[in-house]
């Protein structure tokens, strides 16, 4: 059985919620990624902060990113996944929440990877790859 750890991009990152977004665009450009998870002081995920966020949410707004958090932008229920949940848990995870990043967690709870849908890309036959786009972006 493949499982989220066989298909995640290993060495995600977390960034604190009291992080600025300046700073969290600085991580991501190092990384050359487009979305963070954000921590909260006990290194809980309490949200994904993307690229999009940044600019939609602070720049076109008007703010300044080295005045606002990541906490001030992140909303709703984080979701993640197990590293050892199947691909058919993960790809469920992320059509019933229409989401196209998910952090993958270990047995100890900590951020141990990202799946993507260049993840999935890689990973899925073209059927299934075909049903995913179909139901994320419906």
């Amino acid at each position: 059985m493949t499982t989220a750890a066989d298909i995640m991009n290993p060495g995600a990152q977390w960034i604190p919620a009291t992080e600025t977004l300046d700073r969290a665009a600085q991580v991501m450009r190092e990384l050359d990624v487009g979305a963070l998870p954000v921590s909260d002081e006990n290194e809980r995920m309490c949200g994904i902060l993307t690229d999009r966020d940044i600019v939609v949410g602070c720049v076109a707004a008007g703010h300044d990113p080295a005045q606002v958090t990541a906490a001030e932008l992140c909303k709703g229920t984080p979701r993640w996944i197990s590293s050892d949940a199947s691909v058919d848990e993960v790809l469920q995870q992320m059509e019933s929440h229409q989401i196209r990043r998910l952090p993958v967690i270990d047995g100890n709870k900590r951020l141990v990877g990202m799946i993507t849908e260049a993840d999935l890309a890689r990973s899925l036959t073209d059927d299934q790859l075909a049903q995913f786009v179909e139901r994320v972006y419906a």
